[in-house]
């Protein structure tokens, strides 16, 4: 049994969560893309340019695919390091995050990795049987990572620096009895080259 995730950010959206005219047309073709595969769902983060990335997504999609809301899925700080393990260049991205809220996002974070981490597998087998499927996460950019860390079983704070694009897609695979595997990062193939890369720092792109 395997378990394909297909994890994707938001399209573009502007300051007040709106999807953009980009973002929508960013939606429409990675929905196009995952309408190439036998896709069961499609979760979305609660946030409003997650849903509403999700319903584009989904209008690609045949009709029998359920689209629904993952609570873990919300934008959310998921590991604040400690001192010891926070290097300066990182230090202000936690500037105003007091202990309290570090803890719940830590707990968030938890539930995230139990629902579609790596130890995810037996729990989704018993609630759909021993088949494969194919799952899409329509979520941020901080998820997505907390996620590759979690397939990498690397220390909590390697969520840091893996940034997604808006609607670039990463793919995990979680195999029964075997690593998880990280098969695509961040990819924007389906993109044309002026929908590429926003969501980064606007400095030139391969």
């Amino acid at each position: 049994m395997t378990r394909y995730l297909y994890l994707a950010r938001h399209g573009d959206a502007d300051a007040f969560g709106q999807l953009t005219d980009t973002g929508r047309s960013q939606a429409s073709l990675l929905g196009r893309r995952l309408a190439q595969l036998p896709i069961d769902v499609v979760w979305h983060s609660p946030l409003k340019r997650a849903v509403d990335s999700a319903r584009v997504i989904s209008q690609e999609l045949p009709a029998t695919v359920l689209v629904d809301e993952a609570e873990e899925l919300i934008d959310h700080v998921p590991y604040v390091p400690p001192a010891e393990e926070l290097s300066a260049s990182w230090a202000p991205l936690f500037d105003g995050c007091d202990a309290e809220e570090a803890a719940t996002g830590h707990d968030l974070a938890g539930r995230l990795s139990e629902r579609f981490g790596a130890r995810s597998l037996a729990r989704r087998g018993a609630e759909v049987g021993a088949r494969d499927t194919h799952e899409v996460l329509i979520t941020h950019a901080f998820q997505i990572a907390w996620l590759i860390r979690d397939a990498l079983a690397a220390p909590p704070a390697r969520w840091l620096g893996l940034n997604s694009a808006n609607a670039a897609l990463t793919m995990i695979e979680h195999r029964e009895g075997r690593d998880p595997a990280i098969v695509l990062v961040n990819d924007m193939s389906h993109l044309p080259r002026e929908l590429q890369w926003t969501g980064f720092p606007g400095v030139r792109r391969p």
